[in-house]
């Protein structure tokens, strides 16, 4: 689904990004975990195009992100740490205007708006500018933009901040039946209980390089997935 092979990215002299190979299967939730500057977020800019990285390769069922990324960003859908939506609309306009960009026909649209919008309780606040939304809407409303089109990969950095304990719980059941169905989730986070519980596989970046990775079971052995990681940033 989603090869991540020797990504190096450089900002000025620092590498944000060194050597970064990762593999993220049809049916996994990928947790992506490390401290404040890592890489995370700019390993997730590079797969979803937003960054230029200088070497490697990111691939998309076999389609190159900095070959064709148009076809790439068809089949992935990406909710950054802190969602830029447009203030100026409505939540409804909003997720009409996303669903335009992927013509998604209009019943399709209006049953995986409703069901998505109630599910979340978003349903009321819809005709409400986004401009008045609380972050945690915001966070919902992209939430539902990005499960619109039925990515078969679904991006996402920090998805948990701003969400209230429902709907972060909400979130973690529409990620594990995206899975089911043969989607692949790659997120970062630095909830770590939310990670060993969630996570199929799980990679630890620190300084810009991978120190660990694989299932969760071969990350943490017999020790809780907080301890490995504190004891890997501490090496």
């Amino acid at each position: 689904m989603l090869k991540i092979e020797h990504l190096t990215k450089t900002f000025g002299t620092k590498k944000a990004v060194d050597d970064l190979s990762l593999h993220i299967q049809p049916g996994e939730i990928y947790g992506f975990i490390g401290h404040n500057g890592a890489g995370k977020t700019t390993t997730l800019k590079s797969v979803v195009g937003i960054l230029q990285f200088d070497e490697g390769n990111i691939t998309i069922n076999g389609t190159s992100i900095r070959e064709d990324p148009l076809t790439c960003k068809k089949q992935f859908a990406y909710i950054p740490d802190s969602p830029d939506l447009y203030d100026f609309m409505s939540g409804i306009k909003y997720l009409n205007f996303v669903a335009d960009i992927f013509a998604i026909p209009a019943q399709e649209r209006q049953e995986k708006i409703r069901t998505y919008a109630g599910l979340l309780e978003l349903t009321g606040d819809l005709a409400q500018p986004v401009s008045a939304y609380s972050h945690g809407m915001k966070q919902k409303l992209a939430v539902i933009a990005a499960w619109l089109h039925s990515p078969k990969l679904i991006v996402m950095d920090e998805p948990f901040v701003g969400l209230d304990p429902k709907a972060s719980h909400l979130l973690k059941q529409m990620m594990r039946e995206h899975c089911d169905g043969g989607g692949a989730i790659f997120f970062s986070t630095h909830v770590l209980e939310v990670a060993e519980k969630l996570c199929d596989k799980v990679a630890i970046i620190k300084q810009g390089k991978l120190i660990k990775a694989g299932t969760m079971e071969e990350v943490k052995g017999d020790d809780s997935l907080e301890e490995v990681f504190l004891e890997l940033e501490a090496e």
